[in-house]
């Protein structure tokens, strides 16, 4: 595919400004000229990427793709600018963090307070990496610690101490028939619809197991992004059934009228490990590790 980056500059600035006038004067090229780009992209792809709706050009479902791929390697490219600019300056002093298969961060604070109460100068990025895979992100470093629980080929490689464990729950609506069960078995999936974040989507290779028990036989599955938010909206709208950690979802049971249910007679668990490079670190990594051991380490999060 012939796309460079001023194609991806290009896609970015008219889905952002809607017309192809305020994304040349974004820019600073002659409208003319961003539209015979524009064409010319388009016509390297065999499709459009744009309609028009009203006066505003609008990405159409080919072009939602193609946003998806500019804002990742725009962004990426930003953060590695910066990096380097920090490096040049000798201002390379931060954190950079990241947590798999979450977007709530109860215990985050706690950790940051004292952390930033020993190193008060020292930037703590919070960072997304590519398909929640924290372990390749380290190895590239492009993160220094990590958050971790789902296996990867590569775990071998990096540093784990182990934090915690955690209890998989069920998450249905208050009315839900699962609500007044003590447990669910496999047979309970059997044709529920359930609502989980893409991690699981069973179409990626290598795929990641559902997280329910053996044997059961699920109903239709939607994957979405790793927005909790957006899990438990679609769960709390009636769309289906949910598994999330129990530190995760119990926040939410009360504010959207949820209950959480154990899945099987025993606790299905999953155990936590804070992730860095193998080999010595900067004091300032090694006391961000310490603060947020500290603080995760036992047999719940808080």
């Amino acid at each position: 595919m012939d796309v460079d980056l001023r194609d991806l500059e290009l896609l970015d600035a008219t889905a952002a400004a809607g017309s192809l006038t305020a994304a040349a004067e974004r820019l600073y090229v002659s409208q003319p000229a961003l539209s015979q780009r524009l064409t010319r992209l388009e016509d390297r792809l065999g499709m459009r990427l744009f309609d028009r709706q009203g006066r505003r050009l609008v990405p159409n479902a080919a072009g939602r793709r193609m946003l998806v791929a500019a804002h990742h390697i725009l962004g990426e490219l930003e953060s590695a600018t910066r990096d380097l600019r920090e490096i040049r300056d000798g201002r390379d002093r931060r954190v950079r963090f990241t947590a798999q298969c979450s977007t709530t961060f109860p215990w985050l604070p706690p950790v940051l307070r004292a952390f930033r109460e020993r190193a008060p100068d020292i930037d703590v990025r919070i960072e997304a990496v590519a398909d929640d895979a924290p372990i390749p992100a380290l190895l590239a470093d492009l993160v220094d610690v990590a958050l971790v629980t789902k296996p990867d080929v590569q775990m071998d490689r990096v540093s784990l101490t182990k934090l915690f464990d955690d209890e998989m729950m069920a998450v249905v609506p208050a009315a839900h028939p699962w609500a007044s069960l003590a447990y669910l078995t496999a047979r309970d999936f059997d044709g529920a619809d359930l609502v989980l974040y893409d991690g699981y989507d069973q179409n990626r290779i290598p795929s990641m197991p559902l997280p329910i028990p053996a044997g059961a036989r699920p109903g239709r599955i939607t994957t979405m992004p790793v927005v909790t938010d957006l899990v438990i909206e679609m769960v709390a709208g009636g769309q289906g059934v949910t598994v999330l950690p129990n530190w995760v979802a119990a926040p939410y049971s009360a504010s959207h009228g949820l209950a959480l249910v154990r899945i099987g007679e025993q606790p299905l668990t999953r155990t936590w490990f804070c992730a860095t490079r193998p080999g010595p670190h900067p004091p300032h990594i090694e006391t961000f590790v310490e603060e947020l051991v500290t603080r995760l380490k036992g047999p719940v999060a808080g």
